[in-house]
């Protein structure tokens, strides 16, 4: 077992940790909502924030722990994640070398996966960590798993900042041991009748009085009206039970000037025996200037430092507070269209002033019954309060993206820019802060997939497809750990005499219940999850090796087609992966073609230049995938290392009919003679569409005239290769 480290300044961390007044005896039940809503969200039967002390560890809240549980520090998980920056997930505590021999993994216990998000004073030590675990492991925690986490995380850091800040008098008063009247401290006393009796400079400054005035007269005198039957009833149990032990003494009280100006002081209050009677002194601490303080750095914790509005913290406060009163509302989820391109073309000073333009318009909208909040990025929200109306929230949103839509000037820039609205409303849709707005966010996130500057509201519906799509994603994980991708090839031909010249690796999914899967099922949820580009690297390498093993075996000038995915080129170095599998697979860098799209092009431009250009320089081919579907190809021929043009199957579907798409497919061929560059069809079926084809000018084929998809050994012996797949000859 691998016991945790321990910080350097562990000293100093001990003391941020106890500047909560938190330990095994007292939890923070305001933390209480978010281990509920962590074992929820990620299915785990134990939720906790756990903090570290210095020779063990105890809960400041937990769900799920029935039974005691061995809090040593040695032996803790969390003591090990709070000594990282991110979220630690171990997949299976008996296969981690740290963790395999740990008392609370083969113990009773039985704990097989842990994930937690450190949680950090705002000095930055580490308090403790937010977890989930599980007594089975898990494969499937996903990065978009360790972001909910880690949002989580930030809430239970907020709640207990306020904690700390609720607190802090107590810790933050200076002990007095003895009444002194010249004491530098301010000191005052008085007998068992609440008469004033003593009262040092210090105090007498403070208040705005002499030394000597108001002696012998009642001491509230000294607090506002409104306090003084109450502290005038705490003196009078204190001497009638003989001490102070059990009354709720304050920490705070306010005090009373001379000039009527009132203030806050902390308190410390003490009684003493004496022959003459029980008599008290108060220690006063002007906290004026405290308040002042604590809350500038409440407005510095919830607001968004670029717009004023209120950021994430805050709007999540504000959202909790209405709903606990209990009042009805409405949350809208805005997120500005396009913004990225505005930041990439204006630069960022601009997208700054449009950013901050944009809170104007949404606080004038959201007017006296709203509030309007910077959630991040160019993410805004609503919160409208009074409003359980889904139509008279769309309302308000329409009102939203009306007022975004008017043009911006920055900079002597006139900038137009769009937004989408997701809407959700309580208590029908939600009762909780954090439903309420993650309903609007899963309804803002379909409006974004309808189009732009759209509106949806929030339906039941919405969270069901985010589980499912939760659940694929889960699902492709396992496939891609369980070997369950596969490789199909459809048949490349020379037109002119129908010989074989290559194939276009395909992938495929054999689920294990649902069979043999097109890349229609599962490609968009694989493009756009954290797997493509891992999944990316094995098709190239898969293709490689099967291409080099035909080439060996019957056809000598084969050429593999492979389609990337965009992450390829944002994840690792492309170019290296390529020499790396060309060199591994002894294939010649001409029997290799890489396929992109211009989706892929138009979103990473100069990145996926670059790559493409370092790739063409090994030798390998670069061919431009479903030609002619797009507003930008034209201009990109010229910029990018292209070896060949595929013309898309919809234009060849109707060439025979349509005196447009044969228009379009002449002139895709004009274009790749005029660049001198290789083209091929696909999608054709029949055999007068590859007559046409070839006497258009057009080199190269593929589709079911030729053959469909195939596995390996498929593949082989339809085209007569010898030895069937790679795989089956060892």
């Amino acid at each position: 077992m691998k016991c945790p480290s321990i910080f350097p300044t562990e000293p100093e961390r001990l003391e941020a940790l106890a500047a909560y007044g938190l330990d095994s005896d007292h939890q923070l039940p305001s933390l209480d909502p978010v281990v509920r809503i962590a074992a929820r969200m990620f299915g785990m039967p134990v939720a906790a924030v756990n903090l570290i002390g210095s020779d063990h560890v105890f809960f400041a809240a937990s769900t799920g722990i029935d039974e005691a549980v061995d809090m040593r520090r040695d032996v803790s998980f969390c003591a090990h994640a709070i000594n990282q920056h991110d979220v630690m997930v171990v997949p299976d505590a008996r296969l981690d070398e740290r963790f395999h021999d740990n008392p609370l993994v083969t113990g009773s216990a039985n704990l097989r996966f842990y994930a937690g998000a450190p949680l950090l004073a705002p000095d930055g030590h580490a308090l403790g960590a937010l977890c989930v675990i599980d007594n089975r492991p898990h494969d499937d925690f996903t990065e978009e798993d360790c972001e909910r986490l880690r949002e989580l995380a930030k809430m239970a850091a907020d709640r207990m900042e306020l904690r700390r800040i609720e607190v802090s008098p107590e810790h933050g008063r200076p002990a007095f041991d003895d009444f002194a009247k010249n004491a530098p401290n301010p000191l005052i006393a008085f007998d068992s009748a609440a008469r004033l009796i003593g009262c040092n400079s210090a105090a007498a400054a403070l208040l705005g009085r002499s030394p000597t005035q108001g002696l012998g007269e009642p001491v509230d005198a000294l607090l506002p009206e409104r306090d003084r039957a109450a502290f005038r009833d705490l003196l009078a149990r204190a001497v009638a039970q003989g001490s102070l032990e059990g009354l709720d003494v304050p920490k705070d009280i306010i005090g009373l000037r001379s000039d009527g100006v009132e203030l806050l002081l902390g308190l410390t209050l003490f009684m003493h025996r004496e022959a003459a009677g029980v008599t008290f002194s108060a220690h006063l601490q002007d906290c004026t200037e405290r308040r002042e303080r604590e809350n500038a750095l409440r407005r510095m914790a919830n607001t968004d430092g670029l717009t004023g509005l209120a950021n994430r913290a805050g709007f999540f406060r504000r959202v909790e507070d209405t709903l606990t009163r209990p009042m009805p509302a409405a949350v809208v989820m805005i997120d500005l269209d396009g913004f990225k391109d505005v930041n990439d073309t204006l630069g960022h000073a601009i997208g700054d002033n449009i950013l901050q333009e944009v809170g104007r318009r949404l606080e004038a909208v959201a007017g006296m019954q709203g509030f309007a909040a910077r959630i991040g990025g160019d993410e805004f929200a609503l919160l409208l309060v009074g409003t359980d109306d889904p139509e008279s929230a769309a309302m308000v949103a329409h009102i939203v993206l009306r007022a975004i839509e008017m043009p911006i000037v920055a900079d002597g820039h006139e900038v137009r820019v769009a937004a989408s609205c997701g809407i959700s409303v309580a208590p029908q849709q939600a009762d909780e802060a954090l439903e309420l707005i993650g309903n609007a966010d899963l309804a803002l996130f379909k409006a974004k997939s309808i189009g732009r500057a759209q509106c949806f509201t929030y339906q039941p519906a919405l969270r069901m497809e985010a589980m499912a799509r939760r659940l694929y994603s889960m699902e492709l994980h396992r496939a891609a750990h369980a070997g369950e991708f596969l490789l199909f090839y459809q048949p490349q031909v020379r037109l002119y005499d129908g010989a074989l010249t290559g194939a276009e690796a395909l992938i495929r999914w054999l689920h294990p219940e649902r069979g043999l899967l097109s890349p229609a099922a599962f490609l968009p949820a694989l493009e756009g999850g954290p797997l493509a580009a891992t999944v990316g690297a094995w098709v190239l390498e898969e293709a490689c090796s099967q291409a080099a093993y035909w080439r060996r075996n019957g056809a000598p000038d084969f050429r593999m087609g492979v389609n990337l995915f965009g992450a390829q080129f944002r994840v690792g170095d492309l170019a290296a992966q390529v020499q790396a599998a060309l060199d591994k697979h002894g294939l010649p860098p001409e029997a290799l073609e890489l396929e992109v799209t211009e989706n892929i092009v138009l979103d990473h431009d100069d990145l996926v230049l670059d790559t493409l250009q370092r790739v063409r320089a090994l030798g390998v081919g670069v061919s431009f995938d479903d030609f002619g579907t797009g507003y930008a190809s034209l201009s990109l021929l010229k910029r990018y290392p292209l070896t060949r043009i595929k013309i898309d199957r919809s234009f060849v579907e109707g060439m025979l009919e349509s005196e447009r798409d044969a228009s379009v497919v002449r002139a895709i061929l004009d274009i790749t003679r005029s660049f001198e560059l290789d083209s091929i069809a696909e999608g054709i079926e029949r055999d007068v569409q590859r007559i046409r084809l070839f006497r258009e000018g057009c080199v190269h084929g593929q589709g079911y005239l030729f053959g469909q998809a195939l596995s390996a050994e498929q593949f082989s012996r339809a085209f007569g290769l010898a030895g069937g797949s790679r795989k089956s000859n060892g």
